[in-house]
């Protein structure tokens, strides 16, 4: 099939799966459960320990919705509507499993009230010991997972925002996923080009919410490229690096060469994530960028908290495969192992098809003392664990056979989808800390609601649409309604 019949178009062969995939996509989720919080403290030689529990599986329907064509720039912009179920069968456990893991709420509200007066952290203190907060909290894995929980402190929060208008609390719930279920906002708007002008655009990112830059990163790596996951540039060689946008950090993530491998008797490249993403600056003097105050933590981790409400989040590989042995010393429970952690795809060179693609992020929450405000004043340093995700999908041998004619079968970079998921990792805000202790709450940080959506049914075409500041501002969804990592 030539070339010009392989760009993204209403009329093109790729189209009905690119909008609406055929495949159907299991997301296996992994929870850790916390077996010692109480041991946890300073004058403890013992480590926290976690067992994983797993895993539980999502079925997941992905639909392209708000679709409009814009033939200045030969692009097309949309949002992403994903609906959950449940496969019990294939899940090793059930939603009620009681699973405990750190307070993330009460330590945020905890934390970004260290620096305030000893007045101020004394109403931190005997609040968090009115709600009974520990350093620990055990939910149900439905609780943490899609359904949420409520929480004291955001329930306060909301009541607060009743009477002071600069009190925002976007949350009525916390869980790893809350909100994203059946959404066509959680992620944002979408502009990526078809590939009409130069096919090895095709898919690749123009827009994240009407804007070229983050805003949230400097430099190089503020910028919104890459791949969405479900088209590659052909023509790949070994040298190359390939970029895949992901909303939940902000930025894209690198994925470098390492093999050359056979699916199905098909030749093909395998790319993972490694060193130039996690790398503390040692290798990479760019990645300094990600260090807080100038601090850097070890390698193994990346500091999303600019993406996340400046909270204490880092994404890692699962189990901290390929981290700093730093990271495994501190706690008891993890063994990262190659086969079941890397994340990779291995990609057909010529046409830039997803031929096998596995593995995801861990979210991780950094559980850190806070002098004077117990129960934090006593805790240990240490990153927590808290889930990941992962959805492994390979072609089938008669696609593979087919692979030069069916360009269609490059849809299986929906997986990403699933895969990235695991970066819905508690993106908890810590809004509730200031309406406690001095009645205002973040009245600078202001979250964007969408006001306009495309709401074009039949996906005429027309030009991109300008945008003005006031527009700008109000379809500005960065991290709107998110309480979780992991997902594209």
């Amino acid at each position: 099939m030539c070339c010009w019949q392989m760009f993204l178009g209403p009329e093109s062969p790729a189209f009905s799966d690119w909008k609406t995939p055929p495949l159907q996509l299991n997301l296996d989720l992994y929870l850790f459960n916390w077996t010692n919080p109480q041991d946890f403290h300073r004058n403890s030689n013992k480590k926290p320990h976690f067992v994983e529990l797993g895993p539980y599986r999502f079925v997941e329907k992905v639909e392209k919705v708000d679709i409009v064509w814009h033939t200045n720039n030969h692009s097309v912009s949309y949002r992403k509507k994903s609906v959950f179920h449940f496969d019990p069968e294939n899940s090793k456990g059930s939603l009620s499993d009681k699973i405990t893991s750190v307070n993330v709420v009460a330590h945020s509200i905890a934390l970004k009230s260290k620096d305030d007066s000893n007045f101020q952290k004394m109403l931190i203190a005997r609040t968090l010991k009115m709600y009974n907060a520990g350093v620990s909290i055990t939910k149900t894995a439905d609780e943490w997972l899609f359904t949420g929980y409520v929480d004291p402190f955001l329930s306060l929060g909301n009541l607060l925002s009743k009477f002071n208008k600069d009190v925002k609390i976007p949350y009525d719930r916390v869980g790893y996923l809350y909100t994203r279920n059946n959404s066509a906002t959680y992620d944002g708007h979408f502009n990526v080009f078809t590939g009409a002008d130069d096919i090895r655009k095709m898919g690749q990112i123009h827009t994240w919410n009407y804007k070229k830059h983050s805003r949230i990163f400097e430099g190089e790596y503020g910028q919104v490229t890459g791949s969405m996951g479900e088209f590659f540039p052909p023509n790949l060689t070994p040298q190359d690096t390939l970029w895949l946008f992901v909303p939940n950090i902000c930025r894209a993530v690198p994925f470098d060469y390492t093999e050359s491998v056979q699916i199905h008797n098909v030749n093909a490249h395998k790319y993972s994530v490694g060193e130039r993403l996690l790398d503390n600056g040692t290798l990479f003097p760019s990645n300094k960028c990600f260090c807080i105050g100038g601090k850097c933590e070890r390698s193994g981790v990346l500091n999303i908290g600019a993406c996340a409400y400046n909270a204490s989040m880092y994404i890692s590989l699962p189990h901290f495969y390929k981290a700093d042995p730093y990271y495994l010393d501190a706690i008891e429970g993890l063994k990262p192992e190659k086969e079941k952690h890397e994340f990779f795809m291995t990609v057909e060179p010529n046409l830039g098809v997803p031929m096998d693609v596995g593995g995801g992020f861990q979210g991780n929450y950094l559980l850190e003392p806070i002098e004077y405000l117990p129960p934090f004043d006593r805790v240990q340093r240490a990153f927590i664990p808290l889930m990941w995700g992962e959805e492994r999908v390979r072609v089938l041998p008669e696609m593979a056979e087919g692979i030069g004619l069916v360009p269609m079968i490059i849809l299986i970079g929906h997986i990403f989808t699933g895969a990235l998921l695991a970066l819905g990792v508690i993106l908890i805000c810590w809004y509730p800390a200031k309406s406690i202790t001095s009645n205002y709450l973040c009245s600078k940080q202001k979250v964007g609601f969408l006001k306009r959506v495309t709401s074009n049914a039949n996906m005429k075409t027309t030009s991109l649409p300008r945008k003005s500041s006031t527009d700008l501002e109000n379809t500005d969804l960065l991290q709107k309604n998110k309480i979780i990592i992991l997902g594209s």
